[in-house]
């Protein structure tokens, strides 16, 4: 039988060929969990000074992070995944990316071309799994096309407002010689917003009784400040969706106000709405259907209108909106002007008594990774009275989001503090995060809210009206046996620490966002799930 050799460690083989296109093309992370048929990638970033190498234990990891480091850094960080059982372990947290728009590039190793017929054990349908949660999917089937390939991904991964380009590499086409030199990658622009949307957008504000639906870049700075002053020239309201994917907000900035979650308080909020006029994301809907309530929660005669949808410049459309509508310079009000603390909490602890510890100790331009979920209803309001920050949100509902966020944006942004507020349950989905915060020494204070239970499918059964039993109730409870999060924590490398007075939590926080580098929480609260009799 012939055999193929490996090419001399000199020679420009095809995985060289790709790393260096997408170094060229701004690349500057890959977040891995590789195995044989990608080890000629790896070998190729050894040779790219430009790319950073980031191992993370768990593909989900992998995929959260890639999602975390696009929100703050603004441009994709390659996913690098073995085969389709390590792609399929990325797809929760990819469909959460995928909500958020993030772009993200997703190489995934294949058997060599000649090796795919024998149907070897993880041989799987790839192209099916990709497909599932990418916007773009392309196989390369010679060396010489993986530049070409490589910089078509990372050109789809960035076209507005983000997306999950997966490239599949069979090995062989990775280790053959490739005769391709690098190539040029385009960064696609936001398409401009016409401007019969704008006079539209503002003949509706006119009317009164409208709101703006905001997401995308127009949750930043430019695009708040635009939004504030025509609020204040309307008297419009500024909504944001419950699940934005970054949120720049605290004391200072324009408020906006954040759709509740459940459908019946979504569809009162919304009720006095007539005119909702959206600039980057889509129609509200109830986050899942219940017995005798709507999907929408929109009023009825309510009229949508499209100022920007998602691909287009936002930003700029505000920015023409508010000249059409001759809005002052100053925008609104923030709700409060300066960094306002809460009193002190005492005694047991609880979520609502960690929330004045939170305000009054996150650092100005702190990153919030925010998975805090029953928890972290009251401390969302709360945190409105922080220093200013950004808040990064759980947009799929996948959860096991936050850890892996967090790790992400801590890579983006090395210079600024990271919080991870994160609920028991959803943290030992990707508890494998805390293993490469502490490898990376990377400046992330993690609070666990431990509760000891899945709280949020207490609720859920009692909404859709079910009764729920013993057996039912054994579903939703993580007190048997309990989870050490300090020993877990530590376990992984991460210096550890266990509140369960408000008092201590309040102590350990401070000192944890004193401090660089990795550090947990756990934050003891009253829970579990109550058993019938």
């Amino acid at each position: 039988m012939s055999r193929t050799p490996a090419p001399p460690a000199s020679a420009q083989n095809g995985a060289r060929a790709l790393v260096r296109t997408l170094a060229a093309g701004g690349v500057e992370l890959c977040l891995a969990n590789p195995g044989t048929s990608e080890m000629h990638f790896v070998a190729a970033l050894d040779r790219e000074p430009r790319l950073r190498a980031v191992l993370g234990l768990f593909e989900g990891v992998v995929s959260g992070a890639a999602d975390g480091y696009a929100r703050m850094a603004e441009k994709p960080a390659v996913g690098l995944f073995h085969l389709g059982p390590g792609f399929a372990n990325a797809i929760a947290n990819l469909h959460n990316a995928r909500r958020a728009a993030s772009p993200v590039l997703a190489v995934i190793g294949d058997h060599a071309t000649h090796h795919q017929p024998w149907d070897a054990p993880l041989s799987s349908d790839i192209d099916g799994l990709a497909g599932a949660v990418s916007h773009w999917v392309g196989r390369c089937r010679s060396p010489d096309e993986l530049a070409v390939m490589g910089a078509r991904a990372l050109t789809a991964a960035q076209e507005p407002p983000g997306q999950i380009a997966s490239l599949i590499v069979p090995a062989d086409t990775a280790w053959r010689a490739a005769a391709h030199a690098p190539q040029r990658v385009a960064r696609p622009r936001p398409q401009k917003v016409a401007g019969a949307r704008v006079r539209t957008a503002a003949e509706r504000l006119r009317k009164g009784k409208a709101a703006l639906l905001l997401r995308g870049k127009v949750l930043q700075a430019e695009g708040l400040e635009l939004a504030g002053r025509i609020a204040t020239a309307t008297e419009c309201r500024l909504l944001v969706d419950t699940f934005a994917p970054r949120l720049e907000r605290g004391a200072g900035r324009v408020r906006v106000e954040r759709l509740p979650y459940f459908p019946e308080q979504l569809a009162e909020s919304l009720q006095s709405v007539q005119q909702l006029i959206l600039v980057g994301g889509t129609e509200p809907v109830a986050f899942f259907a219940y017995p005798n309530l709507p999907s929408s929660p929109l009023a009825e005669g309510c009229e949508l209108v499209r100022l920007a949808h998602a691909s287009e410049d936002g930003v700029g459309a505000l920015r023409d909106l508010a000249a059409q509508l001759r809005a002052p310079r100053a925008p609104a009000p923030a709700h409060y002007a300066r960094h306002e603390p809460l009193p002190k909490a005492s005694g047991a602890l609880t979520a609502e008594a960690c929330a004045p510890a939170l305000v009054r100790h996150l650092p100005e331009g702190a990153i919030v990774s925010d998975e805090a979920a029953t928890s972290g209803l009251g401390i969302g309001m709360a945190l409105e009275r922080a220093r200013p920050h950004d808040h990064l949100s759980l947009t799929g509902g996948a959860i096991g989001q936050g850890l892996p966020l967090a790790t992400g944006a801590a890579l983006a942004c090395p210079q600024r503090k990271v919080l991870c507020l994160h609920g028991d349950g959803g943290a030992m989905y990707t508890l494998q995060s805390l293993w490469t915060q502490a490898r990376e020494q990377l400046d992330v204070t993690t609070v666990i809210f431990s509760n000891r239970a899945y709280a949020i499918l207490s609720i859920e059964m009692h909404r859709t009206g079910e009764a729920g039993g013993a057996k039912a109730a054994s579903l939703f409870d993580l007190a048997n046996p309990a989870l050490r999060w300090t020993q877990l924590a530590e376990g992984m490398g991460v210096a550890a620490s266990r509140a369960e007075t408000a008092e201590e939590f309040d102590a350990q926080l401070a000192a944890a966002l004193r401090t660089r580098g990795p550090h947990l929480i756990e934050a003891v609260l009253p829970g579990g799930v109550r058993r019938p009799n």
